[in-house]
């Protein structure tokens, strides 16, 4: 289903004239009707594709590294051992110091680490598109303007791409042992391997460009979504309620929801997949391995409204004036001990309306459900 990039000199003026002029961003009909004829167009044109085809375009295209390997999984094995440490040495730590309800108390160590890195890592994103003079958010088919196979990748890109693999190849074995396991953790691991797929293959096909984009449209809900939670977890801290902390749970929900859709259903589309449905053919005809990436592209858009549903839900939740929460977890109380950040049993006793103290049992890491994947 794939084919060789060719370049010739009509590409290139398209690209010169591109340049020059910003292309309006266009609409959802746009988006449909354009991106729908051009990829029948390609599918029609594509006599020769097939496996015998896309295996040779592979091994002719990707350009990676071993080094870049090597690279990759260390600094997976890193993400590991930071978060470890940081959960052990700051987080836990601060969550007995605040007095956190048990089980807020087990939760809080995954959502402070998720909000220290997305934070972090959004913030380069930021800096890559904003700060430098990459074009790439203002003029999304910019991103494949003198595209060509094997070009050098420039190595402040290089340095958000290491960041960013080497976190969700951690993130894939953190989502299964480490992290509360909900409602939808299955559809996050889905995501996970579909992002690693998107960051490793845009990375060695050099389409790294649209990739920073695709980056910063995804890591801010991050930041809202963590923000929230350990603001509901602090505003019943030590037995009393912290108006401050509930404020800022609710505001952040609010931008949380109202971002959601405004970068991932709105300006993801909009900019990326139009961008790579109809300009990346402009740009380069018979572009490497174009069905694979829109296709992966596309699940992403998929994920992102299957999440938007919880949103809703929460927003219906709020408006019921019931207590505000991740709807994704489980409401069952979790059967399984261990680990716990355990408290003296004077205080358990205190505490005998937020928790089952008969069973005598606690929760490790948040764990609601065993883990079926």
């Amino acid at each position: 289903m794939d084919s060789h990039p060719v370049g010739d000199s009509d590409s290139m003026g398209d690209s010169m004239r591109g340049a020059l002029e910003v292309e309006p961003m266009p609409g959802y009909v746009d988006l449909i009707t354009k991106a729908s004829t051009v990829m029948y167009g390609a599918l029609r044109d594509c006599s020769a594709c097939g496996l015998e085809l896309s295996r040779r375009t592979l091994l002719e295209n990707a350009k990676i590294t071993w080094i870049e390997i090597g690279l990759f999984f260390f600094c997976a094995f890193l993400w590991t051992q930071i978060r470890n440490r940081l959960t052990e040495r700051l987080f836990k730590p601060l969550a007995r110091w605040c007095n956190l309800q048990p089980k807020d108390a087990a939760k809080m160590p995954e959502s402070a680490w998720k909000l220290v890195f997305y934070t972090m890592s959004w913030s380069y994103s930021t800096y890559l598109l904003f700060f430098t003079s990459y074009n790439f958010f203002h003029d999304p088919p910019s991103v494949f303007y003198d595209w060509k196979s094997g070009m050098s990748v420039p190595t402040d890109i290089a340095i958000a791409y290491l960041i960013q693999g080497s976190f969700y190849g951690h993130s894939i074995y953190a989502t299964v042992y480490m992290d509360s396991w909900r409602k939808d953790s299955t559809v996050m691991v889905v995501h996970h391997v579909i992002t690693l797929a998107l960051i490793s293959f845009s990375y060695a096909f050099r389409y790294h460009n649209v990739g920073v984009l695709v980056l910063f449209l995804h890591d801010i809900n991050d930041i809202q979504l963590e923000f929230s939670k350990l603001n509901i977890y602090l505003k019943s801290r030590g037995g009393s309620y912290y108006l401050l902390n509930d404020i800022l749970s609710n505001m952040g929900s609010v931008s949380f929801s109202i971002t959601w859709f405004w970068f991932r259903l709105y300006w993801f589309p909009l900019k990326v997949l139009y961008a790579t449905c109809v300009s990346s053919l402009q740009s380069v005809p018979n572009i490497p391995f174009y069905f694979f990436f829109n296709a992966l592209l596309a699940a992403l858009l998929l994920m992102n409204i299957y999440w938007f549903l919880f949103i809703v839900l929460f927003v219906v939740k709020v408006l019921k004036l019931k207590e505000v929460n991740d709807v994704r977890e489980y409401e069952e109380e979790p059967k399984a001990a261990a680990g716990l950040l355990k408290r003296p049993q004077s205080e358990d006793n205190n505490d005998a309306g937020h928790q089952n103290s008969s069973h005598g049992k606690h929760v490790q890491n948040g764990l609601s459900k065993e883990k079926h994947l």
